[in-house]
């Protein structure tokens, strides 16, 4: 199958490193050294991965992952960056990154992340849809209606709340969740998935009595129908 993958990386022996794994695994490749350049490319080749650098020139990488979020909703993105903190990797989560890797890293720790995070991609093209009072979710169209009016979600949140709510009031542990909805082989925390049900719920606070989304202390969460 033919894949292409978007490199937007100021370093140019980066840009080259991950290029270069990239042919082996039979990606084509498209590379930018600033943000603006990355944005056109994106528009142009519609590619199935795209890996972001944060500190870029011209056009930063949080401004370029809203602006492909706004233009394409599912292309898979990963966020490249020297920034290790904590909040830069939840702010990246939360503007629709699907995976964030810090500098230096392991080629073959980058190439086994590209690889989950496409066949996630490429496993939530489905027609799967969930409906309950005032909600509903459309994986085939990746969008969220809560009382009719379709809500704003990142990718991932919303893969969350479809997988929760396709098993209403079955408990799952944050690590049921990471190797379910992110994969079995998704580097991250347990954190991840606080961050997710935090955004989830400020998005449907108050949106119906029949049900809730539900912390189990000590275990984790559920989609909890009341009635």
């Amino acid at each position: 199958m033919h894949k292409t993958a978007l490199i937007i990386e100021d370093d140019s022996n980066i840009a080259e490193l991950l290029r270069l794994y990239l042919g082996k695994d039979a990606f084509t490749t498209y590379l930018a050294a600033n943000g603006s350049a990355g944005l056109s490319l994106f528009v142009e080749h519609q590619p199935d991965i795209v890996l972001l650098d944060l500190m870029l020139p011209e056009v930063d990488g949080w401004t370029v992952c809203q602006s492909i979020r706004a233009e394409n909703r599912t292309a898979p993105i990963i966020m490249i960056t020297a920034k290790s903190e904590t909040i830069d990797k939840v702010q990246g989560l939360e503007m629709g990154a699907d995976d964030y890797i810090t500098k230096p890293f392991d080629m073959k720790e980058v190439m086994a992340r590209i690889r989950a995070v496409m066949r996630r991609s490429s496993g939530s093209n489905s027609c799967r849809r969930v409906q309950y009072d005032n909600l509903k979710v459309d994986m085939d169209s990746f969008t969220l209606t809560v009382k009719g009016n379709v809500v704003d979600t990142p990718p991932k949140e919303l893969e969350l709340l479809y997988h929760l709510a396709s098993s209403p009031n079955r408990v799952y542990t944050r690590t049921q969740l990471l190797d379910e909805v992110w994969g079995f082989d998704y580097f991250g925390d347990s954190r991840t998935v606080d961050v997710h049900i935090k955004r989830l719920r400020e998005k449907l606070e108050n949106i119906s009595q029949e049900w809730s989304l539900k912390t189990v202390w000590g275990v984790g969460y559920k989609f909890e129908l009341t009635r």
